[in-house]
């Protein structure tokens, strides 16, 4: 195995992962059905979002936040819906990649899926 080292390396770790999120029976159907996400327009946003945040390179302008908050809004992410998709994130770094940015590329994804499944529920709560 390979370490996580690219802009390529990235493309392929997040091609992967949404191939997996696409047919997965727990959190599938928020991007499939809930945000009919446009895969072509969503991958490369998703390329530049990690390559700036693991490498850096501040190639992604967005606000990753706010994007959820409607959906939470149509159907509620929950928790278990986060963790779940920590585990396929994690699942297909250690399957492709190994080394620092791989951890790191697992940790930092664990932090987004805490925040942002807190602010989903809190989201819900004030409504």
């Amino acid at each position: 195995m390979k370490k996580l080292e690219t802009r390529a390396d990235i493309e392929l770790l997040v091609n992967k992962f949404y191939e997996k999120v696409q047919t997965d029976e727990t959190i599938g159907f928020f991007f499939n059905d809930v945000a009919n996400v446009d895969w072509s327009h969503h991958l490369p946003k998703m390329y530049s979002f990690w390559e700036t945040l693991l490498f850096g390179q501040i190639s992604y302008k967005g606000n990753p936040m706010a994007v959820h908050f409607p959906i939470n809004e149509q159907v509620p992410m929950e928790k278990f819906h986060f963790e779940h998709w920590v585990k396929l994130w994690t699942a297909t770094v250690e399957e492709n990649f190994v080394g620092e940015m791989a951890d790191s590329a697992i940790y930092k994804a664990t932090n987004i899926a805490n925040l942002m499944g807190y602010k989903m529920e809190m989201a819900r709560r004030l409504k």
